[in-house]
C-alpha cells in the first residue's frame, strides 16, 4: 500500500471500504478463484478486481454481487455485503474540504478517523491533532503561501475538525514523540507559542494522550529523520499502517518489516525522555515565551 503525492487520486477510501475490499479478497482466496477468473466473471481486467480488493475504486453493487456469486455466497450474505458497500461508498466528512485537501493527504485523514491507536513522530512542528487555532494558521500559511484568506480559513477549519476525534467516547490513543526543536521554532509569535505549550500541557493530562519531548541532550538517535505516523485499527482485516512524508512525496506502508521498524524507532525515542522531563521542558519553554 503506497501512495505518492504526484499520482494520488483526489478521493480516499473510507475504512469501511478498505475492510470490505479485504473481505472480498479473503472470500475469493477461500473459494479458490484466481484474479483472472474473477475478472472474467465481471468482463474486466484482473487489475480492476485487484483495485476493488485494495479499495482503490468504489465498490459497485453489480460487481460485488457477481463476484460473491462466483465465490459461492448465498443471497443473504450478498444482500448484506451490498448494503455495506453502498454505505462504504459514501464520502467521508472530509470530502467537503476536497477543494483544500490534497489528494495524497485525504487517505491520511481517512486512516486517522478510523484508527484506535495513533503514534506520531514530529521533528519540526506540533502535530496537527494538538495544535491551537493560531499555531495551525501560522503553519498552514507558511506551507501554502499562495492561498487566499478563504482557502487558508478552510485549511484551518479542516485541521481543527480533525481534532474532534480526540473528544468522543471512542477516542483513539494518541502518543506523540516530538523533538525539542519544535518548541524553539517560533511559529506565529511568542504569544502563539506560549498558548500552544499550554495546550500541550493540558493534553498531557488526558488519559488517552501522551506527549514526549526528546531533548537536545539526547544527541543523535534512530528516529532523527522524516516525520511519520503509525495507525492501528480494531478491525482484523486492516493491517497496521505507517504514513511518512518528505518534501516531494508521501508514502503509506503496511508491510510488516516497515511497520515494525517505525514502531521500534518510536519506542526507542520515547525512552530518551519521560513524562516528567517532558513537562519540565515544556514549562521551561513556556517561561521563555512569557
Amino acid at each position: 500500500m503506497s501512495e505518492n503525492r504526484s499520482t494520488a487520486g483526489t478521493g480516499a477510501p473510507t475504512v469501511l471500504r478498505m475492510i470490505l475490499g479485504r473481505r472480498l479478497q479473503e472470500r475469493r482466496v477461500a473459494a479458490g478463484v484466481s484474479l483472472e477468473a474473477a475478472a472474467k466473471a465481471l468482463r474486466v481486467t484482473p487489475l480492476t478486481v485487484r483495485r476493488l480488493e485494495k479499495a482503490e475504486v468504489a465498490l459497485k453493487p453489480l460487481y460485488v454481487e457477481r463476484l460473491l456469486e462466483k465465490y459461492g455466497a448465498d443471497a443473504q450474505e450478498i444482500e448484506e455485503f451490498i448494503a455495506l458497500a453502498e454505505q462504504a461508498n459514501e464520502p467521508g466528512w472530509w470530502y467537503a474540504y476536497r477543494d483544500v485537501l490534497p489528494g495524497w493527504f485525504s487517505a491520511y485523514v481517512s486512516l486517522e478517523s478510523g484508527a484506535v491507536t495513533l503514534r506520531t513522530y514530529e521533528p519540526h512542528y506540533v502535530p496537527g491533532l494538538v495544535q491551537t487555532h493560531a499555531y495551525a494558521r501560522a503553519v498552514l500559511q507558511g506551507g501554502f503561501p499562495n492561498d487566499s484568506e478563504e482557502e487558508l480559513d478552510r485549511r484551518v477549519d479542516l485541521r481543527l475538525r480533525r481534532q474532534g476525534l480526540l473528544d468522543g467516547p471512542d477516542a483513539p490513543t494518541l502518543w506523540v514523540v516530538m523533538e525539542e526543536a519544535v518548541l524553539h521554532r517560533v511559529v506565529g509569535s511568542a504569544d502563539v507559542m506560549r498558548d500552544q505549550i499550554d495546550v500541550l500541557l493540558t493534553a498531557m493530562e488526558r488519559d488517552h494522550v501522551s506527549i514526549d519531548v526528546v531533548p537536545f541532550t539526547a544527541g543523535a538517535h534512530v528516529g532523527a529523520c522524516a516525520p511519520f505516523t503509525y495507525f492501528r485499527f480494531q478491525e482484523r482485516e486492516l493491517p497496521d499502517v505507517v504514513y511518512s512524508e518528505i518534501l516531494s512525496a508521501s508514502v503509506y506502508l503496511d508491510q510488516r518489516a516497515d511497520v515494525v521498524a517505525h514502531l521500534e524507532a518510536h519506542n526507542r525515542m520515547a525512552l530518551l525522555t519521560s513524562s516528567a522531563q517532558s513537562k519540565s521542558l515544556l514549562n521551561r519553554m513556556r517561561k521563555e515565551y512569557s
